[in-house]
């Protein structure tokens, strides 16, 4: 006995493939996935706003600070740019693995311990391995955000672009 398929291609399968009256694909309803909260991490980024305007610091205090005992030093960068370059006795814990449990296994079990962030903005050299990003869109904005966000207050960020080449920020190159 000898079976027959068919194939049948419907031809709402054609116009959307057919760029002459192609269909726009339907969007998602707000909220549709319980996993990201879109609007509570723009409520957060408010509320975080002015409690970071007043955590900026100057180069002298910012590496005075990060030094004191019990203070982290946090690198949010990449793996490679940190490799490549970073201030002396910085933690990297890339931004893209930010959870829970990471930030818990890097800052330890003190949630007021002081942490201290920059990033690439924080160089106006503008080399590698710190090539400036969007302003909008500078890598200190969502760590501050995040480790706020994750339960760490004492948050505190270097507040001005510096020369990664001055002695007094104590660059190590990889």
């Amino acid at each position: 006995m000898r079976l027959s398929f068919v194939v049948i291609i419907g031809l709402s399968c054609l116009v959307a493939v057919s760029p002459a009256g192609a269909r726009e694909p339907k969007p998602i309803a707000p909220g549709a996935n319980p996993l990201i909260d879109y609007s509570g991490f723009v409520a957060l980024t408010k509320k975080v706003g002015p409690y970071r305007a007043k955590r900026l610091l100057g180069i002298a205090d910012f590496r005075r600070r990060a030094a004191a005992e019990g203070a982290l030093l946090l690198d949010a960068r990449s793996v490679e740019a940190f490799r490549r370059g970073h201030i002396d006795g910085a933690v990297n814990l890339p931004f893209s693995d930010f959870t829970a449990e990471s930030l818990a296994e890097v800052i330890g079990p003190d949630r007021t311990r002081p942490i201290y962030i920059y990033c690439n903005n924080n160089f106006w050299n503008d080399v590698a391995p710190v090539m400036t990003k969007s302003i909008r869109l500078a890598l200190n904005i969502q760590t501050f955000v995040n480790l706020v966000g994750y339960g760490y207050p004492e948050v505190w960020e270097l507040g001005e672009a510096v020369d990664m080449n001055d002695p007094a920020i104590g660059w190590v190159r990889g």
